[in-house]
């Protein structure tokens, strides 16, 4: 056989299984935190209403707040869902609470946005 042929073949059983261009969870448990791709701590905002399918931060505060953002082509799954924010575009909620890094944690495993004014938490798994 192959190789060409195997990867056709194991494609093409990935397909059959449903599992071909399967999305991925955005984030990770890591330390007892969510972590984006780039192992960088993900936040909640309090002011945000879980559920409600947006996100309160927008303009400066997401200059601050960077959002955890989704693809449109991303779609929900268990815990996960994608809200659509102000400007149009796509944020990654879990829970229903949208998700946001802080834009002074400087390297992986930092949470020095954890507590700020009271409202912002280091999301939990």
């Amino acid at each position: 056989m192959t190789k060409t042929f195997k990867f056709a073949a194991a494609l093409a059983l990935m397909a059959a299984a449903g599992l071909a261009g399967a999305q991925t969870a955005p984030a990770m448990a890591k330390d007892g935190a969510l972590v984006g791709a780039n192992d960088m701590t993900l936040y909640t905002f309090d002011k945000d209403a879980a559920g409600s399918g947006k996100s309160v931060c927008n303009g400066p505060c997401a200059t601050n707040w960077p959002p955890l953002m989704a693809r449109a082509e991303d779609k929900t799954s268990g815990d996960w869902s994608v809200i659509t924010r102000d400007d149009g575009s796509k944020q990654w909620a879990y829970k229903g609470k949208p998700l946001y890094f802080w834009a002074k944690d400087a390297k992986p495993g930092e949470r020095s946005g954890d507590g700020i004014n009271q409202v912002w938490h280091t999301a939990k798994p």
